[in-house]
């Protein structure tokens, strides 16, 4: 009897199991589009870019290990791989989750300014990166990635090489990136200020795009008119922590959207958002 009993329990648990591989690797074969997840890290930046092309691209890591979490609900349980993981500067609250992710993950690619800095995630990160012998780019000037014959990561900023060199202000170093999947377009700031924005502008750089995460979660000292202008997004995004104590996102910054009739969405209030693209057609959701 005890014997029946456990084949049955064990039963039961196969036919789960291969419910669940069905699920998913339905869910895998259904990525005819491009997904953009702002994923819900707290106050910090997480960004997981699944294409049609099945590869896996993470934009910052958050401030600590939620970002696994997020990862398990926005990928198939056995899709263990990161094709690129960029860090746009190295503050903890972009890098600290990253750390984790290199251990549990395959990662393939890593790309970062390489500008120098002593916080311990981040010379946890850099030390991960050497044991497992990661290629490494260190990104020193706009550069065009092609991830297929409709869809290109291209990166605007830094605009010069600032490897190796030392930043009182670590936000304006930020990799600031553009990705364009057909007649659809998503922008990248990672916490870039008003300073790069200007750059950018007048460096006459094509910055136009339907989505925009908003830089530096939304302070005050990113975001400008000028900027908004020129970027002419539909959607605007903004990855913060619920109730932090930066005041993030700041009012100054939701009322030049607000004028502007930008769409905001914004993880504090309603968790991971997920954009998702055809290539002609944008739609915006949260997961939370």
């Amino acid at each position: 009897m005890a014997q029946k009993k456990l084949f049955k329990i064990f039963g039961s648990l196969l036919l789960l199991v291969f419910l669940l591989i069905g699920f998913n690797v339905k869910s895998q074969q259904q990525r005819t589009k491009l997904e953009v997840d702002v994923l819900d890290v707290g106050q910090g930046d997480a960004i997981l870019i699944k294409t049609p092309y099945e590869q896996n691209i993470l934009i910052d890591g958050g401030p600590d290990n939620t970002v696994l979490a997020q990862l398990g609900k926005n990928l198939a349980f056995f899709d263990k791989n990161i094709d690129l993981m960029i860090l746009t500067h190295p503050h903890s609250d972009h890098v600290t989750g990253l750390v984790e992710v290199l251990r549990r993950y395959k990662v393939k690619k890593v790309m970062m300014t390489g500008v120098l800095h002593t916080a311990p995630y981040y010379l946890a990160f850099l030390d991960e990166i050497k044991k497992q012998n990661i290629p490494v780019e260190i990104v020193k000037s706009p550069e065009d990635i092609v991830l297929s014959a409709d869809l290109d990561l291209k990166i605007l900023y830094p605009l010069t090489d600032l490897s190796n060199q030392k930043f009182d202000n670590l936000n304006n170093t930020s990799i600031v990136s553009k990705l364009i999947y057909k007649n659809t377009s998503f922008l990248f700031t990672g916490d870039a200020q008003s300073e790069v924005e200007d750059q950018l502008l007048k460096n006459k750089t094509d910055l136009t795009a339907n989505v925009l995460k908003v830089g530096h979660h939304g302070s005050k000292y990113s975001t400008t008119s000028e900027f908004l202008e020129a970027v002419k997004p539909q959607y605007a995004v903004i990855s913060a922590g619920k109730d932090n104590d930066f005041g993030h996102p700041h009012m100054q910054t939701l009322d030049r959207l607000e004028q502007d009739k930008i769409g905001i969405w914004r993880t504090d209030l309603l968790g991971t958002i997920s954009v998702i693209s055809d290539g002609q057609q944008i739609t915006i959701k949260n997961r939370s």
